[in-house]
């Protein structure tokens, strides 16, 4: 891949997350990229063309953040794996928030575009196993349980975050008490402060 490509595709994460979905346009990115007229359309034939290949570095982007995380920590217990997931959502909202409102406009395009789908469920495989590699070790005995629970709580924290933001917002508020509910075998007795560093 090379590096005019990516710069391309990185403007155009970025002009989603600035400017949504009607701002992706093969004259917008050229201009976001400071590439020549006609830059874009060389290697995105079409708006769909783009879009998919958007798509792919949106993933390729999160993986790399996920598995800068992944290596930063390894949760082994409720406690830590809340603490980490809280971290990754202050990412996914503040030095990522373009990446992150990006990806959430590609799945809103997903609506209207089924292939879009199935391409957003194949790239997102080696997130979601590291994600269950962590549930696991951390006292989940019902993966197909916990683990969408989990997620659909902290995306929607990370959503109502993007879409309102606050100053103190404290997503291990709510996924410190979800984890040890969920996990209650591991969880410290008594305890909902010990989260780690």
């Amino acid at each position: 891949m090379s590096n005019r490509r990516d710069l391309l595709l990185d403007a155009a994460i970025s002009l989603l997350g600035e400017r949504g979905m009607h701002g992706l346009t093969h004259r917008a990115v050229d201009t976001q990229a400071g590439l020549p007229s006609g830059s874009a359309a060389n290697y995105f034939s079409t708006r769909d063309a783009l879009l998919d290949a958007l798509v792919e570095r949106v993933a390729d982007r999160e993986r790399d953040n996920w598995d800068q995380l992944w290596a930063a920590r390894c949760p082994t217990t409720p406690a830590e794996l809340a603490d980490a997931l809280a971290e990754f959502a202050h990412q996914a909202t503040g030095p990522h928030r373009a990446l992150t409102l990006a990806r959430y406009a590609v799945l809103v395009e997903a609506a209207h575009r089924p292939p879009l789908r199935a391409q957003l469920a194949a790239v997102g495989g080696r997130v979601r196993a590291h994600f269950l590699t962590w549930i696991r070790v951390s006292g989940s005995t019902d993966l197909e349980r916990d683990a969408p629970i989990i997620m659909n709580c902290w995306t929607g924290l990370v959503l109502h975050q993007l879409s309102y933001p606050n100053p103190n917002f404290d997503p291990l508020g709510q996924l410190g008490p979800l984890v040890a509910a969920l996990f209650p075998g591991r969880s410290p007795r008594g305890k909902r402060g010990s989260h780690g560093p």
